[in-house]
């Protein structure tokens, strides 16, 4: 099996809202044309690539709170 890694492994970084108590963390890395997504606790598992223009918008209406 040929493991793939989107980014090495000092590219990622936690979101700001995260803590070092367990809890549900996201880390993002930047990519060249686009943004890595994982959770944190599972460092060697699947992560999704999303362009930068998707990432951003998702960034936007997180912060518009409208999220049902």
């Amino acid at each position: 099996m040929k493991i793939l890694f989107v980014a090495p492994a000092d590219a990622w970084f936690k979101s700001s809202y995260s803590n070092d108590s367990g809890g549900a963390c996201v880390e993002i890395a930047d990519l060249t044309g686009g943004i890595g997504i994982r959770d944190s606790k599972i460092e060697h598992g699947p992560a999704l690539a999303v362009t930068a223009a998707a990432w951003s918008s998702f960034v936007d209406l997180a912060r518009t709170d409208t999220i049902d």
